[in-house]
């Protein structure tokens, strides 16, 4: 059987040395490298041009969304499993979106993340049953903006309007109308309910 060549992408050091010991004991499995940021992950794919990615999300100077949209506009047949902590429909849909073959989350078993990586270096897709549902219940909405999601991350931490707008630099009005905004498209009627909204979707996570 040939040896499938992975390479892990997350910019926490210990993430990757548990993901390197879990995938030691995989006999037709080698990790040929890591990177510690979507930038990073692009250069090193193209230098190494491995079999399976497995990339986190939510990394510093470039996430893993548009890591995986850089990589396969590199190599169309690029073959990315996002592994994150995360299970918002909204980062399912962007990642796979962008072309991942798989989604997982991180505290996944370890024989359950070998034979997603057989699965996808087979060319088949690694979604568990409970992500597939996630997707299957995704109906398209109205995105949030850079800019509302912005706004939405300084209400979550309990800053008032003018706060907001302080903060953002923007007129005293222009937070509120944000708000307003964001409570139409994410079908809330308050702040609490918006930010709760937001992170069961996967704009907003608990360590912003």
């Amino acid at each position: 059987m040939p040896t499938i060549r992975v390479m892990t992408v997350d910019d926490h050091r210990v993430v990757r040395a548990g993901l390197a010991a879990m995938l030691a004991g995989a006999p037709d499995i080698a990790l040929v490298g890591e990177a510690a940021d979507g930038r990073e992950a692009v250069e090193r794919y193209a230098a190494l041009r491995p079999d399976v990615v497995l990339m986190d999300l939510r990394m510093p100077h470039m996430g893993g969304v548009a890591a995986i949209r850089a990589i396969r506009q590199d190599d169309p047949a690029a073959r990315i499993i996002a592994l994150t902590m995360y299970d918002g429909d909204v980062d399912i849909h962007r990642a796979l979106t962008a072309g991942a073959s798989g989604y997982l989350a991180k505290d996944v078993p370890v024989d359950e993340l070998a034979s997603a990586i057989r699965a996808v270096a087979a060319g088949r897709r690694a979604i568990p049953p409970a992500v597939a549902r996630a997707l299957a219940e995704y109906a398209p909405r109205v995105d949030l903006t850079d800019r509302e999601v912005e706004v939405l991350r300084l209400v979550a931490k309990g800053l008032s309007n003018s706060e907001v707008a302080s903060v953002l630099g923007l007129a005293a009005g222009t937070a509120k109308v944000h708000l307003q905004h964001i409570f139409q498209k994410l079908d809330t009627e308050d702040r609490t309910e918006a930010v709760t909204v937001a992170l069961q979707r996967g704009y907003l996570h608990l360590d912003d």
